[in-house]
């Protein structure tokens, strides 16, 4: 495991008031016969440190791939988008690609990040509002559920960006009412701009979520940290270890953490049990083809107006339009 890891799983906080929907939806998923944790609370300030590590990894293709072609397409993307936009950005952690559209985009007229980790969000957003000189709203909510935008934020000539192929961490359905949501959110005539993994060799996927460094693999275990922290469970990380495989009938890398004996733990005032070699199934990462995507996009309400990929078909990127 690499000093950032280490660092970050080993590092003392105090503890906070408890999250009762946290709660809630880990003891649910916890309770399932295949044992879940949503995914969407891999993001405290640890977890968003750990997957930074992530991308900068050389087992993980996704960021360089799609920053390349982010790079290389910027001035196609900013022609469609046009003047005087305002960029909404869905789990936008670190800015990091961001920046790439921001240096091309013409008179943008704001940028909203949202993201669920408030700190990691604050600093990010201070950050390139002093950098580009441009006004920034953060939004600290869960993109995955219903909200809305601030008050300052005009829905004429909305653009969406949510990059990073974490729609591939939706299942199909869900992914399609997130969209759907988004569409809603956006308004008439908005576009959205989305990253989507593509398919490909078995062996690469499951190497780029589980690195040799064992990065992927702390940031998997944070979550068990987070619920000890947060929710005062007693999970320990020594009695778990991470998996990451290839689902090829659905489609999917999936992450898991595996129990490696049987054992009792106390969450909530509640006994959770583990035979040897039980999972708890923490995330899924759908791989999708060019056509698979656009058929995805259909179903939320989303016109494909242009979609890219690198040369070695490693990722794509989709410029949609609300129907």
């Amino acid at each position: 495991m690499t000093a950032v890891a280490e660092t970050v799983l080993d590092a003392k906080t105090e503890p906070r008031p408890i999250d009762e929907a946290f709660l809630a939806s880990v003891l649910s998923g916890l309770s399932k016969r295949q044992k879940t944790i949503e995914s969407k609370y891999f993001y405290d300030a640890r977890g968003s440190q750990l997957f930074d590590a992530i991308t900068d990894l050389d087992e993980y293709y996704l960021t360089r791939a799609e920053t390349a072609l982010l790079k290389e397409q910027s001035a196609e993307i900013a022609t469609l988008i046009g003047t005087g936009a305002t960029l909404v950005e869905f789990g936008s952690g670190s800015s990091v690609k961001t920046r790439i559209l921001l240096d091309a985009l013409a008179a943008l007229r704001l940028y909203v990040p949202i993201d669920i980790s408030g700190e990691h969000l604050d600093a990010a957003a201070k950050q390139v509002a002093a950098d580009f000189s441009l006004p920034v709203i953060p939004l600290h909510a869960d993109y995955t559920s219903r909200f809305t935008l601030p008050h300052q934020v005009s829905r004429d000539r909305l653009v969406g960006f949510f990059p990073g192929s974490t729609i591939g961490n939706f299942e199909p359905d869900e992914a399609a009412a997130f969209l759907d949501r988004v569409r809603s959110l956006l308004g008439p005539a908005a576009r959205l701009l989305v990253g989507a993994d593509l398919q490909k060799d078995p062996a690469r996927l499951e190497a780029a979520y589980d690195d040799a460094q064992g990065v992927t693999a702390a940031f998997n275990l944070n979550l068990l940290v987070r619920i000890n922290r947060e929710l005062g469970g007693d999970f320990s990380l020594e009695a778990f270890r991470h998996k990451a495989l290839y689902n090829a009938e659905e489609g999917r890398v999936e992450m898991h953490l595996v129990s490696l004996a049987d054992q009792s733990l106390s969450l909530g005032g509640r006994q959770i049990d583990f035979t040897a070699g039980e999972t708890i199934h923490t995330e899924n990462s759908y791989k999708y083809s060019l056509e698979s995507f656009r058929e995805l996009a259909q179903r939320g309400g989303w016109r494909s107006e242009a979609a890219w990929t690198d040369p070695e078909g490693l990722f794509s990127f989709h410029a949609l339009i609300a129907e």
